[in-house]
C-alpha cells in the first residue's frame, strides 16, 4: 500500500454486525430480511471508522480487518482490487482534487489497486475522444504507481482506430483491460473483432450493462446479462465483466440471466443499498464469478461486502482473490 495512513477500528464505532440468513429464493420482503436501513448501518459503520480512527496512533490495521476477515498470512495474503473505478475527465477543473480523493478514500479502505477508465462526457465517443481518455488514464498510471491499473475505452464503431488503440494501451502501456460503453450493444457484429482483441491479447472486457423494464433515454444500445451471455456462448474463450450489478437496473434478472454463461464474471459495484444481492449471486452464479468493485461509490461497495452473509473465505475471493485469478498480473505485485 501506498498510504501511510496508521489508525486502529474502535469497536464503538465498527462494530461486527452479522446480518440474518437470506433465502435468495425468496424475493417477497419479510421481517427478518436484511433491510435497506440495516444495510446502510453496515456502510455508515464502515465510513464512520474510516473517517475517525486516524486520530489513533496504534498499530496498522490490515484490509481484511478492516471487514472482519481473518489476518492475511505471508502464505495466503488477502488483496483488495477494485475492478471498476474511474478517474476524472479533465473538462472537469476540479479533475486533480477529485483523482486525489479516490486515491484517498481507497487508503481509508485498503484497497490496493483501482482498475480505472476514463469516459468521454458525450458519447458516441469519437477516435481523439478515447483516445485522449485513456492518455489521461496512463497519466494516472503514472501519477499513482502500483494503484491504478488501466482499462482501454474504446467505441467500436471506430474498428481499426479503436483495435489499434487497444494494442497500443495494452502492449505499450500496461493496460489490463478493455472498457466498452453503450455505444453499441454488444451482440452486434460490430464489437466481435474487439472480442477477438481480447482473447488475443489474454484482457477482460468490462461491459457497462443492465437492465430496466422501460426504456433508457440516451442508451438505446444498452447491453444486459442476456447479451453477454449470448456473446460469452459465441465466444466462450473470452474474459467478459458485466458490470455493476448494483447500478444496473433489475438486479435479480440480470443475475439469473447469466446463470448458464460461466464466462461472464460479475461486478459488484454501484450505488445501490438493496438487501442480499451478493447472496443471491453467490448461490445462482458461484462466488467464484464474483469481483469486488465500487464504481466510485466507495463506501457502498465495500459496506456491501462487509454485510455480506458469506464466509471470510468467500469474501477474500471477491475481494480480490477472483481478479487476481482472472489476471495473474495483479496477483503477482507486492501487497
Amino acid at each position: 500500500m501506498a498510504s501511510n495512513l496508521e489508525w486502529r477500528p474502535d469497536s464503538a464505532l465498527a462494530p461486527t454486525l452479522t446480518p440474518p440468513r437470506l433465502d435468495p429464493g425468496n424475493t417477497e420482503r419479510t421481517a427478518g430480511e436484511l433491510s435497506r436501513r440495516t444495510f446502510l448501518r453496515y456502510s455508515a459503520a464502515t465510513a464512520l471508522a474510516l473517517g475517525t480512527a486516524a486520530v489513533h496512533s496504534g498499530r496498522r490495521v490490515t484490509a481484511a480487518e478492516t471487514i472482519g476477515l481473518p489476518a492475511a498470512t505471508s502464505s495466503h495474503p488477502i488483496r483488495v482490487i477494485d475492478c471498476h473505478a474511474h478517474l476524472n475527465h479533465r473538462s472537469r477543473s476540479t479533475w486533480e482534487a477529485d483523482d486525489r480523493k479516490l486515491i484517498d478514500a481507497a487508503d481509508r479502505l485498503r484497497i490496493e489497486q483501482l482498475c480505472c477508465s476514463i469516459l468521454t462526457p458525450r458519447r458516441p465517443a469519437t477516435v481523439e475522444g478515447f483516445r485522449e481518455c485513456n492518455q489521461w488514464v496512463s497519466d494516472g498510471i503514472r501519477r499513482f504507481p502500483g494503484r491504478v491499473r488501466g482499462y482501454c475505452y474504446v467505441n467500436p464503431g471506430h474498428s481499426q482506430e479503436a483495435l489499434d488503440e487497444i494494442r497500443r494501451c495494452v502492449e505499450q502501456r500496461g493496460f489490463i483491460g478493455i472498457k466498452l460503453y453503450n455505444e453499441h450493444t454488444c451482440t452486434e457484429p460490430i464489437v466481435f473483432p474487439i472480442v477477438e482483441l481480447a482473447i488475443q491479447l489474454n484482457v477482460p472486457i468490462l461491459q457497462h450493462a443492465g437492465h430496466a423494464h422501460y426504456p433508457l433515454e440516451g442508451q438505446p444500445h444498452i447491453s444486459d446479462g442476456s447479451h453477454l451471455a449470448e456473446l460469452s456462448r459465441r465466444y466462450p474463450e473470452a474474459k467478459l465483466i458485466c458490470a455493476h450489478i448494483c447500478g444496473g437496473g433489475d438486479w435479480e434478472w440480470t443475475i439469473k440471466a447469466l446463470r448458464r454463461a460461466p464466462g461472464v464474471f460479475l461486478d459488484t459495484s454501484g450505488s445501490v443499498t438493496d438487501a442480499g444481492v451478493l447472496e443471491f449471486a453467490a448461490q445462482v452464479l458461484g462466488v467464484h464469478r464474483l469481483l469486488f468493485g465500487c464504481d466510485n461509490s466507495m463506501t457502498a461497495g465495500m459496506g456491501r461486502i462487509r454485510g455480506a452473509n458469506l464466509s471470510a473465505a468467500d469474501k477474500a475471493k471477491i475481494l480480490g482473490g477472483n481478479m487476481a485469478r482472472l489476471l495473474p498480473s495483479l496477483a503477482a505485485l507486492p501487497s
